[in-house]
């Protein structure tokens, strides 16, 4: 998470596209938040001004200078990974550059292109920490998920590692 914000010329963990969250304490672990690379991204969609634009090969680009921070694009992540910079007052998306993965120092966190294949709800599963058992909303997340390919930052076993990725 460090990584992020210096890359993004931010301090702290206010200033990073990544999310780590608790899955019910420590002895059950921790979960990663992080954009999913959608192919049809909601929160593009959602956009009054065409700020965020659709990558090939899924995800977005936001481009700042359009945005007028009116926060539709967090409202619409399914998965909630477009985190919000207080200072700017605009979002902050992973833009799947790699430096999580290159410098996390416990090894968690990898930059993989997900297997089309993959089933939905193992994909909820890592998205929520639920690993079988029917999250609130889990599906119309399925359903934004099923359709998508991604490239994402995933969690390789955050059980017994610190959040300090």
């Amino acid at each position: 998470m460090f990584a992020c914000a210096r890359r993004l010329g931010k301090g702290g963990l206010a200033g990073t596209c990544i999310g780590v969250r608790s899955i019910g304490g420590m002895e059950r672990g921790f979960k990663v938040v992080v954009c999913r690379a959608c192919d049809d991204p909601p929160c593009a969609r959602v956009c009054p001004v065409g700020a965020l634009q659709v990558r090939r090969g899924g995800g977005v680009r936001l481009d700042e200078a359009r945005c007028i921070g009116c926060g539709h694009c967090r409202d619409a992540c399914v998965i909630g990974a477009v985190f919000w910079d207080d200072e700017t007052g605009k979002p902050m998306i992973c833009v799947h550059c790699g430096y999580c993965a290159k410098f996390c120092p416990h090894g968690v966190l990898t930059i993989e292109r997900a297997d089309t294949t993959e089933s939905a709800a193992a994909r909820v599963g890592m998205a929520t920490g639920t690993r079988g058992e029917r999250a609130e909303g889990q599906e119309s997340l399925e359903r934004a998920l099923e359709a998508s390919n991604v490239a994402h930052a995933t969690e390789k076993s955050a059980e017994g590692a610190g959040a300090n990725a």
